[in-house]
């Protein structure tokens, strides 16, 4: 606001000199355009032989008619009729039609005249037309706009200054209410809301967009404590059982079966290896970096398909009977399959099948069994991390609620989708991928 004020005084400061100055110079063009009309008139009275004694003037003019020696032929009736209004050196030097000023108490005038010489008469006998106006009246109305503009001035720069202040303060309140809701945010005082003001200006739309992230925000502290609540879950599990097996063991020695309880510990190690590569995989997906240690080639997605297949005994692998050419990741999409496999394998009722083709510009694996299936209203959810589903499809021993989170992250990773539908009876899982070389750029992958 101070810059705007001083760049507004300097402004008027400015605009009022140069409307002094050109009142000034209009004035002063204006005073010798009337004296010299003046005259012109009596030189043409000397040159018809029309001239009167004394002249007819307006008032505060006085007009001279001399001759070569300098003496005064004629003069308006306020003029002097013996000395010149000019010296004789000023009339040497001041050429025909000029005009010079000269002070105003020489010719009885208050402040200064402006005295213009013009030659008149014949060649046998030259006069001097002297015509002198006062500029009195000039000087007083530019002192006078001078002594206006001075007080007007500091006047309009403090409304100016007034109206401006009021002005950025009700601009600005919005944005003090909003610094203000987020300290009270910040102090915990009140929900994660800020006040969005009732106008549609750039400021509300500031506050929606703030609301907006605070709301992301939220949603991810919520995800976040979700996330380590399950985790923390799923981690004790496998401890629990490990430490109740030891502690047994070691009050009874003798009738424990060790090679039993070697067997029972390894598991829940190799559950909780899986858990935490799991965890790790997902973190470094959040992050946007690679999910697997391998880079990006181009691989056939059919023959992955089978040598993923090869782990597990009584699936039936359809061949493609065709490449099936994709640039991705080998260890990524081997991890989509084996997920989906043993997801499979463990809900199966006696068979499970799993196949790879072409449709039009994208490549498709389906993954399909005859167990329980998953209900329609629960099948996007069954994608979020550490969900488990009420019926018996979900109640097994060695998932961890990670495995289809895991699948869609690295089908995205790849620009593809996942859907789950009805095998009838069971589940069909399928996945879309980009065909050829059309996949993302991976090495610069995106967050989410």
């Amino acid at each position: 606001m101070l810059v705007s004020v001083a760049g507004l005084a300097l402004g008027l400061v400015a605009g009022g000199v140069l409307l002094v100055a050109a009142l000034g110079f209009a004035q002063n063009r204006a005073v010798q355009t009337e004296t010299l009309e003046t005259a012109r008139g009596v030189k043409r009275l000397v040159d018809q032989g029309s001239l009167t004694n004394p002249i007819p003037v307006t008032p505060g003019v006085q007009v001279q008619v001399i001759d070569d020696e300098g003496r005064v032929r004629a003069v308006s009736a306020t003029a002097d009729r013996l000395v010149p209004i000019l010296y004789p050196d000023e009339i040497g030097d001041l050429a025909d039609g000029e005009g010079m000023r000269i002070p105003g108490n020489r010719i009885g005038f208050d402040g200064e005249a402006r005295v213009v010489k013009l030659s008149a008469g014949p060649p046998t006998d030259p006069l001097t037309v002297l015509v002198a106006r006062s500029t009195d009246e000039l000087r007083q109305s530019v002192h006078l706009l001078r002594i206006t503009l001075l007080i007007l001035f500091p006047l309009i720069v403090g409304l100016l200054a007034a109206g401006l202040w009021r002005a950025l303060g009700a601009a600005l309140r919005p944005v003090d209410a909003l610094r203000a809701g987020a300290e009270e945010i910040t102090g915990g005082s009140r929900a994660g809301r800020l006040p969005v003001p009732d106008s549609r200006d750039e400021v509300h739309r500031l506050a929606v967009t703030l609301n907006d992230m605070l709301h992301r925000l939220d949603a991810g502290r919520a995800r976040q404590r979700a996330f380590v609540a399950d985790a923390a879950h799923e981690l004790r599990s496998p401890l629990t059982n490990m430490r109740t097996e030891l502690e047994v063991a070691q009050h009874l020695p003798d009738d424990t079966d060790w090679p039993a309880l070697s067997d029972d510990l390894l598991a829940d190690v190799q559950r909780l290896s899986r858990l935490v590569d799991d965890l790790l995989l997902l973190a470094r997906s959040d992050e946007g970096v690679r999910a697997t240690g391998r880079g990006v080639e181009t691989l056939d997605l059919g023959e992955l398909v089978a040598q993923t297949a090869e782990r597990y005994p009584d699936i039936e692998v359809i061949e493609p009977g065709e490449p099936l050419p994709l640039v991705g990741e080998p260890d990524a999409l081997a991890r989509v399959v084996a997920n989906l496999l043993d997801n499979a394998v463990r809900h199966r009722a006696s068979k499970v099948t799993v196949s790879a083709s072409r449709s039009d510009d994208h490549l498709s694996v389906v993954v399909t069994d005859d167990g329980p299936g998953i209900p329609a209203a629960d099948r996007d959810r069954v994608f979020q991390r550490f969900t488990r589903l009420d019926d018996g499809r979900a109640r097994d021993a060695g998932g961890s609620g990670l495995g289809l989170a895991i699948v869609r992250e690295l089908v995205r990773r790849h620009g593809g989708t996942v859907t789950l539908g009805d095998a009838g009876p069971g589940l069909r899982v399928s996945i879309h991928l980009p065909a050829g070389s059309g996949a993302p750029p991976f090495d610069a992958p995106t967050r989410r």
